[in-house]
């Protein structure tokens, strides 16, 4: 297997990617790393060919680290350094943005990011859109490169390159016993030309020799947020005895390639044609991990060591929802099994106003409503009844020529709507929906069977034509609250 790949056009980046998350971890205690004595630990990743280096803006000093040792290094310029902006859930201005971009500039001391990668919390809020046509014009301004998400789940990824944002990669959990990124996700990057950088590829280290044979442990046994973390995966893929024997599996194919448990896991995911590389987490200074690294980079697994994993998988459960649903609804398979030890709170989309007892309407901020004096839902009671709604933010169209795309978006709007009146999508028991070309119904009706899967309100599907010939699809709800 090749050492690197091309990412995207002029940003070829190598397989194994160097992740520095513990950095956060090992500053814990309020001991900040001297950059230049940790940095100089980066220096025999990069002579042995794994020039990408992943960090964040809240691992710890990590984009000080990787920014010092890239100024120092004499083949600087053949390293990649990829970080991350994660934003509170909320409204998102542009002045926030620059602000956010030029802080991480200024802790790598360069002139412009390799790769920025967005992470959103809440999609029902568009503001998280906001985010991403900021940093577009950004890079459009040459301080960003490329631009990637993290933890984007297939039909949000969908909507933003639809609607023109140009995300090169999306970084998602995936591993032999996490397959969410073979599913619809890997159709959608199939499509539009993404890569998935992979993370988790080790379970949080449970897929490596340490935990063959042994006895399962309990939540207080766990020593680290990723082991709390992932074992939540396993218990959610089927539990400790089909876990066990996905590692016999991979260790009989790593006696077989002189490789461990670690190896073989890792490599088997870059077998994802849609997978660019994998992230592996790095402890700089106290566990080098680059013999092992190289070694993976070179077994070649054949079509029975392939045919031996699937087998082994197919004990697994299904991984719950999509690809980063672990960080938006249950069961929420993070450390501490929910979001508190993520956010505090997530706001409203939308502001209620009042307009006598039992009454209430919101408005989105289109300017439909405006020009035609509506609003975009009224809670009459425990009844919530949403406009008709198009894929408009704004002034602007989203999702652009794909209905599914812009299904997704109305239907987070609506989401929006029902949610700042009190309500949930759950509560919704009828749906109507038009659609400006019968060509498209089957892919309206698949997006709207995604995000309805267990609610399964009442529903009409017409074709009608539509105001604004660039509006594929339109929708109306209604719903009914308990409370």
């Amino acid at each position: 297997m090749q050492m690197t790949t091309n990412l995207a056009p002029e940003l070829e980046i190598s397989r194994i990617i160097t992740g520095l998350w513990q950095i956060a971890d090992m500053e814990r205690d309020g001991n900040t790393l001297d950059p230049k004595a940790t940095s100089k630990f980066m220096k025999d990743y990069a002579d042995a060919g794994f020039t990408s280096f992943d960090m964040a803006d809240h691992y710890g000093s990590s984009e000080i680290i990787a920014g010092t040792f890239k100024n120092n290094y004499e083949h600087g310029d053949e390293v990649q350094l990829f970080t991350k902006w994660v934003p509170n859930p909320g409204k998102i201005s542009r002045s926030e943005v620059r602000k956010a971009v030029e802080l991480a500039l200024d802790r790598m001391q360069q002139a412009s990011l390799d790769l920025m990668q967005f992470h959103a919390w809440h999609y029902p809020d568009p503001s998280w859109l906001d985010g991403l046509f900021y940093l577009n014009e950004l890079r459009a301004d040459g301080l960003i490169k490329h631009l990637g998400v993290t933890n984007f789940d297939p039909a949000h990824l969908r909507v933003a390159l639809a609607s023109g944002v140009p995300i090169v990669s999306n970084q998602i959990c995936h591993s032999v016993i996490d397959q969410r990124a073979n599913g619809k996700m890997a159709d959608v990057c199939t499509e539009y030309g993404v890569k998935i950088l992979a993370f988790g590829t080790l379970a949080g280290g449970f897929l490596t020799d340490t935990w063959l044979g042994k006895t399962e442990p309990s939540q207080k046994d766990l020593k680290t947020w990723s082991q709390m973390k992932y074992k939540r995966f396993i218990d959610a893929a089927g539990g400790w005895e089909p876990f066990q024997y996905v590692l016999e599996t991979l260790k009989k194919i790593g006696d077989k390639h002189d490789a461990s448990i670690a190896n073989i896991a890792s490599r088997y995911i870059l077998e994802n044609k849609t997978v660019a590389g994998v992230i592996i987490g790095a402890r700089l200074g106290a566990s080098e991990h680059i013999i092992d690294n190289k070694k993976m980079v070179a077994i070649d697994l054949d079509k029975a060591d392939l045919e031996a994993i699937r087998k082994a998988q197919k004990n697994l459960k299904p991984i719950p929802g999509d690809c980063g649903d672990e960080y938006r609804k249950p069961p929420f398979l993070t450390a501490s099994g929910d979001l508190s030890h993520h956010l505090e709170t997530i706001p409203k989309a939308f502001s209620p106003i009042k307009t006598r007892t039992n009454r209430e309407q919101v408005f989105s901020g289109t300017v439909w409503e405006d020009f035609a004096g509506y609003c975009r839902a009224v809670r009459d009671g425990n009844r919530i009844h949403v406009s008709g709604t198009t894929a408009t933010h704004g002034d602007m169209l989203i999702g652009g020529k794909d209905a599914a795309a812009q299904t997704h978006f109305i239907i987070d709007k609506i989401e929006a709507a029902i949610e700042s009146l009190g309500g949930t999508l759950n509560d919704v028991v009828r749906t109507r929906i038009f659609v400006n070309n019968l060509k498209d119904w089957e892919v309206v009706a698949r997006a709207h069977g995604e995000r309805f899967s267990g609610i399964n309100p009442a529903n009409t599907l017409v074709e009608a034509k539509l105001v604004g010939e660039d509006y594929l699809v339109e929708i109306e709800a209604e719903a009914i609250t308990t409370a």
